[in-house]
């Protein structure tokens, strides 16, 4: 770490971390507050308390801070030991979500504790933990070694099994992210190609069953068709999706469910006109279902333009740039695996549910990454970014101390350690 960084971190007292990364949190919890304040606008009305849901949301970021604060003092070496356990218990909590746990629209994803909880996304924070730790055990001169491999096959497997009956969208993230995870790690593009396949040919083979079954037994209940009752949705949004992009917009009946949501996103962001109507003057947000959360990015692009939605999209990628640029320091394995798995979860779920808010992927369900509304994705948020916040603190200052590798074995190198590429050139 730079003479300035240390002193600047002297100087923040009780806070953590790299500089950058702290930037883009503070950002990103700034815009969620003045967003919020328009597109929550519907709740408002309902509320006993005009000031209540703003209020609830300013919780939630005040909670997610304060996670984030607390982590960034845990060593992330702890989470090594908690791998498998975290992982053990979110399996156990998504068999109980599919078993017992009431359903909103049609999916049961969500438990009730005192407070309700979301166990998918327990279940991608274990997938990446624990995806870390084998893909740094399993360092070899090659790469990754095929028995480390098949360990974090099944770590990915085994809770996508579990939760993409009920959120398809999650299931495919938590893939996306073990895929990158093990192409850092050095994993073969050959490998990586053959497990996409495998994965593609999967789900088109559930969607074209459950198609068929439900085509020649419409009025029959069968064992296949209560366990991917949703698939009929996962067929109808990809093929709105395809299907829609040959429709004129003006054309579309926008009362048709298959286009309601879709439709009245575009209207928002063409009401910004690239520009934006500025703060509070969106005309969409009591029309646009879930306006402060799945389709939150409509209404930035509708009030501040062009301009405020490439602000909200750089927020995510300059913390996927310079994580990238902390992980090249780190010594071991472990936590620049575990570190990129973080960035990469939060950067890839914000594009994706940009993606859904400007019609370039079908309507998922996935929120803004602390720009939503949202205890539950607030406080996940607030793990990543402390537990971020952690390793690069480490990773940083361990880069220009005295510290010697306690762990000389291969295992426990980083092979994106920028010493190696500066000894390779």
């Amino acid at each position: 770490m730079c003479k300035r960084d240390i002193v600047m971190e002297n100087k923040r007292f009780f806070l953590r971390g790299d500089n950058y990364i702290w930037g883009a949190l503070v950002g990103l919890c700034i815009a969620s507050i003045i967003i919020m304040f328009s597109a929550i606008e519907t709740e408002t009305y309902s509320s006993d308390n005009l000031y209540d849901p703003i209020l609830s949301h300013c919780s939630h970021i005040v909670i997610s801070l304060v996670v984030a604060i607390t982590l960034s003092y845990v060593p992330y070496k702890i989470y090594r030991l908690l791998a498998i356990p975290i992982f053990i218990t979110a399996c156990g909590l998504l068999i109980y979500t599919l078993l017992f746990a009431g359903k909103v629209n049609d999916a049961a994803r969500w438990i009730n504790v005192g407070i309700s909880i979301q166990p998918s996304e327990i279940a991608k924070l274990g997938v990446i933990i624990t995806t870390a730790y084998y893909l740094a055990k399993g360092q070899t001169e090659k790469g990754v070694s095929n028995n480390a491999l098949k360990k974090v096959i099944l770590v990915v497997v085994i809770p996508c099994l579990l939760i993409f009956t009920e959120n398809l969208s999650t299931a495919g993230l938590i893939v996306l992210i073990a895929l990158c995870m093990m192409n850092i790690a050095g994993v073969s593009i050959k490998k990586l190609g053959i497990m996409i396949l495998i994965a593609a040919l999967f789900i088109s083979s559930i969607l074209f069953t459950a198609h068929v079954l439900d085509k020649n037994y419409p009025d029959k209940e069968n064992v296949f068709m209560k366990v991917v009752h949703r698939a009929n949705l996962w067929n109808s949004r990809i093929a709105g999706f395809f299907s829609g992009n040959d429709i004129p917009e003006y054309e579309k009946d926008t009362e048709d469910k298959k286009y309601y949501q879709s439709h009245h996103s575009y209207m928002a962001i063409a009401n910004g006109k690239g520009i934006g109507l500025g703060p509070g003057n969106s005309i969409e947000r009591n029309t646009l279902p879930h306006a402060d959360s799945d389709f939150i990015f409509a209404i930035v692009l509708e009030e501040y333009g062009i301009l405020g939605g490439l602000v909200v999209m750089g927020l995510y990628l300059s913390l996927l740039f310079r994580t990238y640029y902390i992980t090249r320091k780190c010594t071991h394995a472990f936590p620049a695996f575990l570190m990129m798995g973080l960035a990469l979860g939060l950067v890839f779920q914000a594009l994706l549910n940009m993606m859904v808010a400007t019609g370039v992927g079908p309507v998922t369900g996935q929120p803004l990454p602390l720009i939503s509304n949202g205890g539950s994705s607030a406080v996940f948020t607030g793990v990543y970014f402390g537990i971020m916040l952690n390793i690069s603190h480490t990773a940083l200052g361990l880069n220009n101390t005295n510290d010697k590798k306690t762990e000389n074995n291969i295992e426990e190198t980083n092979p994106n350690l920028e010493e190696n590429y500066e000894k390779e050139s």
